[in-house]
Order: C-alpha cells, then structure tokens, then sequence
C-alpha cells in the first residue's frame, strides 16, 4: 500500500494526543454523534467537500461526522493561528488529506486553501467559515475570464499572497477554476462576516453557487456567537497573559452576540465593563445590562484591557494605541484581522518583543515617552490564536447545523441547481439541532396538549416559533 502523502501539517508525532482529544470531546457533541447514527444510510455519499473552518479537535469530530455520512473530505483552517496540531495530526493518521498547521504565512494559508480543492473528480460542495474558500473560487474565476478577454484583471482589495498565487494558477492551468465550477453545488457558510460577504456577492449578482447561512440558526448565533465566546474570550485572554481580570477597567467594542458574550465574561469575573456601539439597539440593550456605553476615545487612557468584536474594520487605531495606559492588553474576537490596525502599529512601533507565541509586546512612543502594549495573536482570534476555541458542546451546536446544511445542498443535482442566492435553514431544523442537545442533559420538556397547540395555532412537535420570531 502506498504511502499516505496528501497533507502537510506541523508534527504527525501528536497524532495519538490528537485522536484522546477528539475522543473527549465527541462524549460532549451530542448532535453530531446523533447525526453519524440516525443516517447509516450515508446520504453524503459521492460528496467531495471542501473544508476551510478553524481546525479545531471539535472541527475534527465534524470531519469525521462528514465521513461518517458518506463523504470525502479535504481540510484548511480559516486562520493561521487556529489550527490545534494534535487534531490535525489525528486526522492525517486516518488518512485525511488536512493541510493546516498553527502558525501558517499567509503564502501558505493561501496555498492550503487551494489544496483543498483538488479532488480528481472536482468538489461538490464547501463548508466555508469567513468566506475565503468562496472567495478564492469566486476570484479564481473572474480572473480567468477576464484574462481569457482582455488579458488584464483588476484586483480587489485582498491579500498580495492570494492574487500572486491566482496567476500562478491561471499560468498552470488556465481553466482550472472553470473546471471547479462544473462540479460545485454549493456551500454552507458558518460566522457572521462570512454571510455578510455572502449576502454583499448576491446582491451584486457575483454569487455563482446557492449558500447556505449557518449563522442565522438560533441554535449558532445565539450559542456559539454568545455563550461559547462568554467562556473561550476569559481563557485566550489569561493563557496569553495570566492577568487578573477582577479589578481591570475592560472595553469591549460591539455589543452584538459576541460582544454580549465578552461582556458577561468579563463582569463575571470581576471587571469593570464598558461597552461602545453603534447601533442604537444594541447600545440600548448594554444600557438596560447595567454597562457604560461610550465611545472608545472617552475611556481610552483608563482601560486596561481592549477587546474588538465588531466585523468592522480601524476600531483600535494606532492614534488609540498611543493613549493608552502602559501595558495595556489589546485583542480581537471578530473573524477577521483588520479591527486593529496592526499595519500602522507595525509601522510605526519603537520595538517588539515575543514573549511566547502569539503573545507580543509592542513599544511605542507618545510625544516624549515611551509605553507597551500586549497585543495577543497578532490581532486575529484571541481565543483560538491563544487558546483552544469554544468548548465542545456549543460547538456540536454550529457544527450540527452545518451537516443540516451540507444534507440539504446535497439533494442538488448539475442538472437542476437553486438559485445563487442565500438561504437559511427553516425553524423546524434550528429546534431539531437543540433537540439533539437536549437528550443528554437532565432537561426534559413540556409538551402542549393538542388543545393547546391549537390555541397557538403550532404542531405539538413543534416548529413552535415562526421564521422571523428573534430569539
């Protein structure tokens, strides 16, 4: 049998701690153990699935559910820091193609990314997490026909690393992409500034595959988003550091599900919480919380901790950076690396000093002194660039809807394929994932009598809220 060579991770040596991890944690994913058993009919069969989500030991429980399901699979992180390299090794012990190391350059997470796609029969289908793998197709294609045309492409705004290795591509193969597209049925998109870009394609009409928006379930958005960050913010925050937080003055920039998590983190820990927004909502609903809501610029030279949680971009400029108090703790739970301006800070800083990965101390000069700041994981992910993500359960959460999404898309044929546009799973689907949760706790539910469901004009097994009720 020949050798398995179709990754590159960072140490397969970890495999064994790996596959203990992954072991762990499926005794705390209940919906996605109960998905691998009630489809032993393998409805994922004859799937060829791209992955690019954070390769977590949770993420690995969710690849191998996929396989479980009939399907095969190739993985990429979504970040360069959220990659657990046991959970890596583990799946490339079992013959997983995984491409994905902690630490990555940007060259090489976008080369990964790449890898992904390079089925012999072409993928089917994506499981994207911030929209880089849909990005990428999407790129890759308009570059080719505009190259194809005119010979020229004007580039967005994106990374140098991605558009030099589309020319790379196109140079090898000058229909690679088109080839991609033939094949594709769809993807299913798991985090806010994913859907965001999603929705931004569709409505200018450059989406080429229907997309499934996993975020919008209740059972992600209003666990994931919010209760997994309440736990996994306070953890990248003090592995990084080891800081008290009872006592420090934290900002929190947005006051949206992540934000509200932060938030409730960091106040039960004992800190002295302030909030700023733009939405006059959700500034409203930190008000009614008991937190200080005002703008960064009033409570700059007081907080001793920063937290980012917008999907905006230049929420901690340099100019803030340079009022603040000295060793200051800076760091972002947003998806994406632009809500600090790290170029500037790069640019502009007197020295810095690496305490330990993704832990770096910048100094910096205001007017005729000198000041540090604690800047964890580069400005990207605290809680997966410093520690080990969400736990588990909230995890099987996300992870549940995106197999519902994946079967879903699945029942697409090449011969009649939806509409390019941005669908959401329906109600019914959002309370069977916490149904599946809810099995192996101790909470049992009451059920309406027939009258009563009736009365309420529901089924007794439910949906029991209809699609545009806000939990």
């Amino acid at each position: 049998m020949p050798k398995f060579t179709d990754y590159k991770i960072a140490d397969l040596s970890l495999a064994s701690q790996g596959r203990g991890e992954i072991e762990l944690a499926e005794k705390e994913m209940p919906g996605l153990m109960c998905l691998r058993s009630i489809h032993e009919e393998k409805p994922l069969k004859g799937e060829r699935i791209v992955g690019c989500l954070h390769l977590t030991t949770q993420t690995a429980v969710l690849v191998e559910t996929l396989i479980s399901l009939g399907a095969d699979v190739r993985w990429a992180s979504c970040n360069i820091f959220s990659t657990h390299d046991p959970a890596a090794a583990a799946l490339v012990d079992k013959g997983i193609p995984v491409y994905a190391w902690k630490g990555e350059s940007l060259k090489d997470y976008w080369l990964n990314i790449y890898k992904t796609f390079q089925f012999k029969l072409g993928p089917t289908l994506i499981i994207d997490d911030g929209g880089d793998a849909t990005l990428m197709s999407h790129l890759g294609l308009d570059y080719e026909t505009s190259m194809s045309e005119s010979n020229s492409f004007d580039f967005p705004n994106v990374d140098k690393e991605l558009k030099d290795l589309l020319g790379s591509i196109y140079k090898d193969n000058p229909k690679f992409w088109r080839g991609i597209f033939l094949t594709l049925k769809g993807v299913s998109e798991e985090t806010t500034t994913g859907v965001h870009r999603l929705s931004q394609m569709e409505k200018e009409k450059k989406l080429m595959i229907p997309a499934y928006d996993v975020n919008s379930s209740a059972t992600k958005s209003k666990f994931d988003n919010l209760y997994g960050c309440r736990e996994s913010l306070a953890d990248g925050i003090k592995r990084a550091t080891n800081t008290m937080i009872a006592g420090k003055v934290v900002h929190i920039s947005g006051y949206g599900d992540v934000g509200k998590g932060c938030a409730q983190s960091m106040r039960a820990l004992g800190a002295c919480v302030y909030i700023s927004e733009v939405d006059p909502i959700c500034a409203l609903q930190a008000l009614m919380e008991g937190y200080t809501v005002l703008p960064i610029e009033d409570v700059v030279d007081k907080a001793d901790i920063f937290v980012t949680a917008t999907g905006c971009k230049d929420v901690i400029t340099y100019s803030h950076m340079e009022l603040m108090k000295d060793s200051a703790i800076v760091c972002n739970i947003g998806h994406f690396d632009d809500e600090i301006d790290m170029a500037t800070l790069n640019k502009n800083k007197v020295s810095v000093k690496t305490i330990k990965p993704q832990v770096d101390v910048y100094t910096i000069q205001y007017e005729d002194s000198t000041h540090d700041i604690v800047v964890l994981a580069s400005g990207r992910l605290v809680n997966l660039g410093c520690a080990n993500g969400h736990p588990s359960f909230v995890m099987s959460m996300s992870f549940t809807n995106q197999v519902l999404a994946q079967l879903e898309l699945s029942k697409i044929s090449l011969t009649h394929r939806l509409s390019p546009k941005v669908y959401k799973l329906n109600r019914l689907q959002d309370e069977q994932a916490a149904l599946l949760h809810l099995k192996n706790k101790s909470a049992k539910l009451t059920t309406l009598t027939p009258e009563q469901a009736d009365y309420l004009n529901v089924s007794v097994s439910g949906p029991f809220k209809t699609d545009f009720y806000r939990y």
